[in-house]
């Protein structure tokens, strides 16, 4: 059964960084697309940024000006998400996901880590 571990969130304020990570276990297998979503209280989840392994694109979501990056290691099947320059508008559950295929938008056709890890800003 493959679990993803996600590690990392937690609060700071706003102009600050943090670095999340996700460990991919019980299987071997490198999946094609790695990312993350976000979901605030009310709203459906939205990706953040993924990570396409065939061919090395990545997707941003346009309100991140810049600030996240995204990374893979598949020597060690994780994915990160460096988070610079937070916002409060940040503030959110991220989840780590990682699917076969190309990377979608729509957070069903992932397979996820369940809890997600909290990510707070404040002003």
């Amino acid at each position: 059964e493959v679990q993803l571990v996600e590690s990392g969130g937690g609060s700071v304020q706003a102009g600050g960084s943090l670095r999340l990570s996700c460990a991919v276990s019980g299987t071997t297998r490198i999946f094609d697309c790695m990312g993350w979503f976000r979901q605030v209280p009310g709203k459906d989840r939205e990706r953040v940024a993924s990570i396409y392994d065939v061919t090395g694109y990545t997707y941003y979501d346009d309100s991140l000006k810049g600030r996240f990056t995204i990374f893979r290691d598949n020597a060690k099947n994780t994915v990160d998400l460096q988070m610079n320059g937070l916002e409060p508008d940040d503030t959110a559950v991220y989840y780590c996901v990682v699917r076969r295929g190309s990377c979608v938008p729509l957070y069903t056709l992932y397979t996820a880590g369940g809890q997600g890890i909290q990510v707070t800003v404040s002003s």
